[in-house]
């Protein structure tokens, strides 16, 4: 047996951590833009969707604890086939999307804070080049990025509650009322668009094993994270939302985060949320970029993918460098929309079948199934909401999403055609479970 090393406040950080890191700095003026008054409705809507998945990630994390988190109970319900090689593909996608985004906006604030504006040639430089630097430190050795990682987290979230703190002071609630909020369903269209901004919570699934008295430990961690982070998201709304005009917030987009902060800290304000955004962003693309090659590396264990995402390069595997290769290309060839909606559609869609797993393992679980039943409906309607709000209001945005899922349908289809899955029980199965539970695992992945 694993010794224990991980307590509640470890794993309420990495949900914490993984929650806040590009994200609302990158697509805050986004929602703005959509939902105007409303977007800290937005934000919350967005939150409850997460908060209810949650539940799912309790449940199967404390019945199949595994460092292949999400995967591992993909597999666990509908088995090693071909429907779970194509998700657990699309998450690897989604992964290589997040990492767009939060290159993306690094590229954003470092080009506004060096420029005074978002230049599009420094802005693809700085997305570019963060990328290739983390993946390089990630290749020969991140130990010093590791030892500043949770600092960085604790940072970045210490200069928000200050922004907020402080911006309360002076909002304009004319911006706030219902008269400048947008329709009903451009505000939901404005929540689901940033829904990847709560994307994270889920890598508390990853430290299942070895996390000091799960039963009690595991929901505090999931549901006190969410909760701090909703809370966070829709303080940080409600201040720059009254801090900005919403012709200001459409034209600082990309980062207006750091123009709200101008009314009351003056320029100083704006670098320091440009700084904090870069730290965040940085810490982001650097946990982001050793999550998914760890993904790919457990993928590939499964056969899904070629050998070579296994291959180790120094402290790293060769999969990182296919998937910064790749996040590359989105970071510039795509826009923030089209980023911003395949990214919450992926983890939407990823998130549907984790609470359907929840819902039709629910004699292994013990989950209450009107809960898991509703959170999968929930995330389904959420879905096919962002979809059809797009096709008739964007419908460009809908192309990245599009490529990215007939690339991953066509590449599951196609390699399935050649390559065999591994014996992979060494790689799921807890030693800690009875050995009737082993021999069950040896019939659901086919051993």
């Amino acid at each position: 047996m694993r010794k224990n090393k991980i307590g509640f406040l470890e794993a309420f950080s990495i949900g914490v951590g993984g929650m806040v890191g590009g994200g609302i700095f990158a697509v805050l003026g986004l929602t703005i833009t959509l939902a105007r008054g409303a977007a800290p409705i937005a934000f919350a809507i967005a939150g409850f969707i997460a908060l209810i998945t949650a539940y799912s990630y309790v449940k199967l994390s404390l019945r199949y604890p595994s460092a292949g988190g999400t995967i591992e109970f993909i597999v666990r319900a509908y088995g090693n086939g071909l429907f779970s090689s194509f998700v657990n593909l699309l998450m690897l996608v989604s992964y290589i999307i997040m990492l767009a985004l939060y290159a993306y906006a690094f590229g954003s604030y470092g080009s506004a804070l060096l420029m005074g504006k978002d230049v599009v040639w420094v802005h693809d430089i700085l997305s570019i080049g963060v990328i290739a630097f983390f993946t390089l430190i990630n290749l020969f050795g991140a130990f010093l990025t590791g030892k500043v990682e949770d600092l960085m987290v604790l940072l970045k979230i210490f200069i928000l509650l200050i922004f907020a703190g402080v911006g309360l002071t002076s909002i304009h609630t004319a911006h706030l009322a219902t008269s400048e909020w947008m329709p009903f369903p451009s505000v939901v269209s404005g929540g689901l668009i940033i829904f990847l901004a709560y994307e994270g919570f889920e890598l508390i699934a990853n430290t299942a094993r070895d996390i000091k008295n799960p039963k009690k430990n595991l929901p505090r961690a999931y549901y006190s994270s969410v909760i701090f982070v909703i809370a966070l998201y829709v303080l940080i709304a409600v201040v720059t939302v009254g801090n900005v005009t919403f012709q200001e917030a459409k034209n600082a987009q990309d980062y207006v985060l750091a123009k709200a902060a101008e009314p009351f800290f003056g320029q100083i304000g704006f670098v320091l949320i440009g700084i904090a955004a870069l730290l965040s962003t940085a810490s982001a693309i650097n946990a982001t970029i050793y999550g998914g090659g760890r993904t790919s590396y457990l993928i590939a264990k499964l056969g899904e993918l070629p050998e070579n995402f296994e291959e180790k390069i120094k402290n790293g595997y060769k999969g990182m460098l296919i998937i910064a290769f790749f996040s590359m290309l989105f970071a510039t060839l795509f826009n923030l929309d089209n980023i911003s909606v395949a990214g919450s559609i992926g983890f939407l869609i990823v998130f549907s079948l984790v609470n359907l797993a929840n819902f039709l393992l629910y004699k292994e679980t013990g989950a209450n199934r009107l809960i898991a039943g509703f959170a999968t409906l929930l995330c389904i309607v959420a879905t096919f909401m962002l979809v059809a709000y797009n096709a008739v209001h964007s419908p460009g945005s809908l192309l990245t999403s599009g490529i990215a899922v007939s690339m991953v349908f066509v590449f599951t289809i196609f390699y399935a055609h050649f390559k065999k899955r591994k014996d992979i029980l060494s790689l799921f199965v807890d030693k800690r479970l009875h050995k009737d539970e082993i021999e069950k695992d040896k019939e659901l992945y086919k051993i």
